[in-house]
């Protein structure tokens, strides 16, 4: 059983910064692709960044030159440093991990973890 679990939100103030981190265990052989979403009240969840298993990066417009996604593929973790926060950050953050189904990872299946909620004051 694989478990994805997320901490690390907070309260900030705008131009603040955070931390948030994913923890990903239980039997598996590896980790794919890791991502970050985020869901704000009355909107859908979106892709935010995302980080594949040789540490290559992509973000969206709205979070690109402020925030950074980065992994230990060692610990099964994966981080946000969330800088310049602005109350338009404010929302559940969600770690996604596509975890490995063999050693040569050919095929994955996808765990979420439950959010952490970010709440950015101006």
């Amino acid at each position: 059983q694989v478990q994805v679990v997320e901490s690390g939100g907070g309260l900030g103030q705008a131009g603040e910064s955070l931390r948030l981190s994913c923890a990903v265990s239980g039997s598996m052989y590896g980790i794919h692709a890791m991502a970050w979403y985020r869901q704000a009240p009355g909107k859908q969840r979106e892709l935010i960044a995302g980080i594949n298993s040789v540490g290559s990066t992509n973000y969206a417009d709205s979070v690109k030159g402020r925030f950074s996604i980065s992994r230990s593929n060692a610990a099964n973790t994966m981080f946000l440093q969330m800088n310049l926060l602005k109350p338009d950050d404010t929302a559940v953050y969600y770690c996604k991990a596509d975890v490995c189904e063999r050693a040569s990872c050919g095929s994955f299946e996808t765990y979420w973890g439950k959010g952490t909620l970010v709440t950015v004051s101006s």
